[in-house]
């Protein structure tokens, strides 16, 4: 658990280094920095998800979790949550944050830093081998992502470190109460579980990114309950 507070630790630094940057940047640069942001998000959940379909026994499952997902996200609009709940934030740090689509800056953090073996793999194997590579990597990468999109969004994104380091708990516990479940082997069902994820979540990288470059709204927060639907559809699987 250590190093998991490590990666909290490391957005949030991340998160305040970036803001006070964003301070002595002319507007223009933003406006550059937040064009070059949006299209590398979404060439690289373009890349996330192209690779993991490649390692999917079942390649149009996703959709089902997509499907699914979209529709629990409407029904609690979580979208509408968000939006008024960053707006809020802003008020709050107005002098540091700056930005008029918070929002949009959280959805894309939490899913860079979410998405990915990394921050999966990384908490299982801490759980089950005390191996903490994977986490140590994942914290420098994310210290990285949080200084970068605060330069454009502001001090709030720092709120990513809650959903962070809830998503990583979750796969620390898994790793400690299903120890005997997990392999990683490609075929195993813990590995399948991962793929899919990984395929669900590079789509959502994807559409953050079309938000971020202002193409197409996909209200992706709606969409983010689709992550956790492999898991509770391996988990069946596995004893049913």
């Amino acid at each position: 658990m250590l190093y998991i507070f490590i990666n909290v630790i490391a957005i949030i630094a991340g998160s305040i280094i970036g803001a006070v940057a964003k301070r002595g940047i002319n507007e223009k640069y933003l406006n550059a920095m937040s064009t070059a942001m949006g299209v590398a998000i979404l060439v690289l959940g373009i890349n996330v998800a192209m690779q993991n379909m490649q390692k999917s026994h079942t390649p149009v499952l996703f959709l089902f979790f997509l499907v699914t997902g979209a529709l629990l996200g409407t029904i609690m609009r979580l979208d509408d949550r968000m939006a008024n709940s960053s707006q809020r934030l802003e008020q709050r740090t107005s002098r540091l944050a700056g930005s008029n689509n918070l929002a949009v800056g959280i959805t894309s953090a939490t899913l860079l830093c979410c998405v990915g073996t990394l921050a999966m793999m990384g908490p299982i194997l801490s759980a089950i081998y005390n191996d903490n590579t994977y986490l140590l990597t994942a914290a420098t990468l994310n210290f990285i992502t949080l200084i970068i999109i605060a330069s454009t969004y502001g001090i709030g994104v720092a709120i990513t470190a809650i959903p962070v380091f809830v998503w990583m708990t979750m796969f620390f516990c898994i790793g400690k109460l299903f120890s005997g479940w997990i392999s990683e082997e490609p075929d195993s069902i813990s590995s399948q579980m991962i793929v899919e994820t990984n395929i669900v979540g590079g789509i959502l990288i994807a559409a953050a990114g079309l938000g971020v470059l202002h193409i197409k709204d996909c209200k992706t927060v709606n969409l983010l309950p689709a992550l956790l639907l492999p898991f509770f559809y391996f988990l069946i699987r596995q004893f049913f």
